[in-house]
């Protein structure tokens, strides 16, 4: 019963791909595939406010838009100084209010884009936090594995230190008060 168990878990870890790559580029392409998923999957969970502002954003942040200003800026001022009727005669103050209210909807596009992008940034934090801290326990337990697999073998794993302190779990809530230390040192050195 216990051999069916374990062929059954074998064949199915075989057909999972991801876990069984035959080389570094099938390794590195699913990896690829797996973050371009989560990109698509976190893109598809904006609102069509947030994908107007996200393409507002894109064509400000062109070329296109550069070129759109200088046409637009050059005969709005030829046609204002040369045109026999002018609607804004030099010092050009409808223009300045409009090129003004532009910029104030391009900057709030702008940020309703930042916004959008720290919230994926900070999820993309999380989740390299989680990983890191998954590989961390990861290789405590190996290092574990190996400590009890050396003494059973004869060796002496205790001629290095770094070993039991590396095998030692890591806690993350003490690694942030030694940061969260260290910069307040660091911030009373400035002063």
């Amino acid at each position: 019963m216990v051999a069916a168990t374990d062929d059954s878990l074998m064949s199915t870890r075989s057909n999972d791909r991801y876990h069984t790559p035959g080389s570094l580029e099938e390794l590195t392409a699913q990896n690829v595939k797996s973050v371009a998923g989560m990109e698509r999957a976190a893109q598809s969970k904006l609102s069509q406010t947030d994908r107007v502002a996200g393409a507002i954003t894109r064509f400000c942040g062109s070329m296109a838009f550069v070129w759109v200003h200088v046409a637009w800026f050059a005969l709005w001022i030829l046609a204002n100084t040369m045109a026999p009727f002018k609607w804004d005669p030099y010092p050009f103050t409808f223009l300045t209010m409009v090129v003004s209210l532009e910029a104030i909807f391009l900057s709030t596009f702008i940020m309703i884009a930042e916004n959008r992008q720290e919230k994926m940034d900070e999820r993309r934090n999380h989740l390299d936090l989680q990983i890191n801290l998954l590989s961390e326990q990861e290789n405590t337990k190996i290092l574990q594995l190996l400590k009890e697999m050396a003494e059973k073998m004869g060796i002496n794993p205790d001629k290095d230190p770094s070993v039991t302190v590396l095998e030692q779990a890591t806690r993350p809530e003490k690694l942030i008060e030694q940061i969260d230390q260290s910069a307040e040192e660091s911030d009373q050195q400035s002063k």
